[in-house]
Formats: structure tokens, C-alpha cells, sequence
């Protein structure tokens, strides 16, 4: 195989085993008035065993990192659980015009979850899917539904405007927040986040690389929780990351990202917590910011007739020692999250994609204590 064309194969393989994408060469597509359609998607089935402890309640059964317990506690162990809430429905619709509009859902929390919901027109989207701040090149393929720590920018879905040319494409986007935003503080979201990103490739090296920037305040006026307190102040939450997919040879590739953020902790994805901690802390009035950084390493073995072996290494912190000293935070609080799996992954039949896994996930606080849980997981998807 051409190195270009394998390189593009490792990045749209990786891209759907790792997020459940779906390219829609398989799917159901039809014409009316004009408009040509298709309606794709897929049904997913996963299932785990968590060794040592209840890890995967949520849908898809992705590991939750705040589910471990540290320090010397007894735990409980043995749990199996399954579900199909993760499975998608999505419908794009492209105009004489070249408009093109995408609606797509699944039923995470086994209710109907809206994903994506934009539309696109020479270059310029509107509306509702993945951040721009964000990159596929090089995510590991784990089953894990939510992914690893340190995985590229964030991992989530937002409302932007954003215009893409070329390589290059830039955004305005509602700004992602997890673990409260302010700590100690009414958190306030006076700007939308700025993002732009670069993606490209030669030979067999695929990357990309980007930057953002957001407002992050608090303004505690007129709040039942600060009565007596009309401080308000912000800074300016930044963060940068790199990815890299290298195709050693026809068959064997490897990846790595770097993460770093200040004051935008949610964008270096799960750095404490179970998804991140606070983007910043009030100390004597005034807005301190928390730095957060992270990386992944993996790599894929092609074997062929649609078999492959995954493996990765992903770890992502909060550095919260400066929040604890202003006693904004406890020791308690979790600043590290890691995780690193093996998996097999193979095509018994056109569409079908089954796959096992070991996984280890670990957790550190702030105070030094640390736990882990080590799980299995078993996947089986239809893609149409």
C-alpha cells in the first residue's frame, strides 16, 4: 500500500474504533426533491467486568474514574453489567445548494441524547458537534467509550460558529466547563471560546495542533451563596496541544499527544475528576487559575482481514497544590487520572466490528493517596 494512502486509512480507522464515528459509505442513503440524504448509524452492545471495583455504571460502560476509591479503603469487587444506550441514529442532508445539515442522536442515559445538530456551507458551520479544539489523528483505540486521559484538546460536543479552508480552521464556541468552573466563586461566562487548529499530513506522518482561548470569572453579586460578597474578577483560560500519528510501515503505526491548559482545565481532557477540576479558585478576592496538562502514547497493529492490536497509555493532572493552601479545595480532591489497555479487535462479517479488552485505570489525590481498578470489556457494533 501507498504510504499516503495507508496514512489515511490508519486516521479514518482510528477515528472510528476510538469515538464510534460512522462513515457513511455504508449507509442508507435516498433522494427527495432534490435533496439527497442518508440515514446512518449504528447498534452497539458493550459489556465489562470490573475485577475490583463498580467502575462502569454510566452508558457504554466507560470507566469512571471518580467510581475508585484510594487510599486503604476496603472495596467491593466483581461487577458485570451491559447496555446498548451508546447505539446512534444520525440523518445528513445535503441541498442543490450544498448545504448540508447533520442531526444525530443516541440514547446515553436510555433517553434520547442530541449529538450533533449543524449545518455547513462552503466552509462555514453552524450549530452543535465535535469542539474545534480537538483531533482524531490521534486517538488510541480503546473500547472505553469515554476514552483515555490526555486524549487530544477535549472530548466533547458544543455549539460554535467555525470556518474551515484548507488545513486551517478557526471557531467561536460556548465554552466547555467541568468541575464547577470557579471554585469559591459564582462561576460566569462573559465570552465564548475562541479556538483555531491546523490539521494536516505528509507521507506517513499525520498531525494537528491547536490553540484556545476563553474568559474565566466569577461574580458573586447578588448570589444566595455569597450574600454578603460582591467580588468579581477573571482572567483569560488558555491552552495549546499537539498530536501526532506516525505509519511505521504498512502494518504498524504509533501516536502520541500533548496537552496543556491554564485556566481551561475541562480542555485538557480528564485532568482530576471524573471529566476535570475547576478551571480556577477565588483566593482573597481574586481569581487564581489552575493549570492542567496531559499526553497519550499508543500504538496499532494491523494483522490483516480486519484484525488489529491496540494498545495505550494516557495520564492527565490538575496541579491543585496552590487551591489546597488557599483552602479552596481539599486533599481529597483528585488531581491525576491514568489509564492503559490492550485490545484485540476483529470483523467476523461486513459492518460488524467485535472487540475484547484488559484495562487498568488509576487515580491519585491531591494528598498523595492513590487506587486503581483493573476491568474487562467485550464490544459488538453494526454499522449501517
Amino acid at each position: 500500500m501507498k504510504t499516503k494512502n495507508m496514512t489515511l486509512a490508519v486516521r479514518a480507522t482510528t477515528a472510528a474504533m476510538i469515538l464510534g464515528t460512522v462513515g457513511q459509505a455504508n449507509a442508507f442513503d435516498f433522494t427527495a426533491g432534490g435533496v439527497d440524504a442518508s440515514v446512518y448509524g449504528f447498534a452497539r452492545v458493550a459489556a465489562s467486568y470490573d475485577l475490583d471495583e463498580n467502575i462502569s455504571p454510566g452508558g457504554g460502560r466507560a470507566g469512571n474514574f471518580s467510581g475508585i476509591t484510594t487510599g486503604n479503603a476496603d472495596t467491593s469487587s466483581g461487577h458485570f453489567g451491559m447496555d446498548t444506550t451508546t447505539s446512534r441514529l444520525g440523518l445528513s442532508v445535503m441541498t442543490p445548494q450544498d448545504l448540508k445539515v447533520v442531526i444525530e442522536t443516541d440514547f446515553e442515559g436510555s433517553t434520547v441524547r442530541l449529538r450533533k445538530a449543524y449545518g455547513e456551507y462552503k466552509g462555514v458551520l453552524v450549530g452543535r458537534t465535535w469542539s474545534n479544539y480537538n483531533s482524531f489523528v490521534a486517538f488510541s483505540p480503546t473500547l472505553d467509550f469515554d476514552a483515555m486521559p490526555g486524549a487530544t484538546g477535549n472530548f466533547f460536543r458544543t455549539e460554535q460558529i467555525r470556518y474551515t479552508s484548507g488545513p486551517v480552521s478557526v471557531s467561536l464556541e460556548e465554552p466547555i466547563v467541568f468541575g464547577g468552573g470557579v471554585q469559591g466563586g459564582t462561576n460566569k461566562t462573559p465570552s465564548p471560546a475562541l479556538t483555531a487548529k491546523l490539521s494536516d499530513s505528509m507521507g506517513g506522518l499525520s498531525y494537528a495542533t491547536g490553540v484556545m482561548a476563553k474568559q474565566t470569572a466569577f461574580d458573586n453579586a447578588g448570589s444566595d451563596d455569597f450574600p454578603n460578597n460582591s467580588d468579581d474578577d477573571s482572567a483569560i483560560g488558555y491552552g495549546a496541544f499537539v498530536a501526532a500519528n506516525m505509519a511505521l510501515t504498512d502494518a504498524f503505526s504509533v501516536n502520541v499527544t500533548m496537552n496543556y491548559a491554564d485556566g481551561a482545565n475541562s480542555y485538557a481532557y480528564r485532568a482530576g475528576g471524573a471529566f476535570g477540576q475547576p478551571d480556577a479558585y477565588v483566593d482573597g478576592g481574586e481569581i487564581e487559575t489552575i493549570e492542567a496538562y496531559g499526553g497519550t502514547l499508543g500504538a496499532t497493529m494491523d494483522l490483516g482481514g480486519g484484525e488489529s492490536v491496540n494498545a495505550g497509555y494516557g495520564t492527565a493532572t490538575s496541579d491543585l497544590d496552590d487551591a489546597v493552601n488557599a483552602g479552596a479545595l481539599q486533599t481529597t480532591a483528585t488531581d491525576t487520572n491514568t489509564m492503559a489497555f490492550v485490545n484485540y479487535k476483529w470483523t467476523p462479517v461486513e459492518n460488524v466490528t467485535m472487540g475484547v479488552e484488559f484495562a487498568n485505570l488509576e487515580t491519585e489525590t491531591q494528598g498523595g493517596n492513590d487506587g486503581d481498578a483493573n476491568r474487562l470489556m467485550y464490544l459488538a457494533k453494526y454499522s449501517f
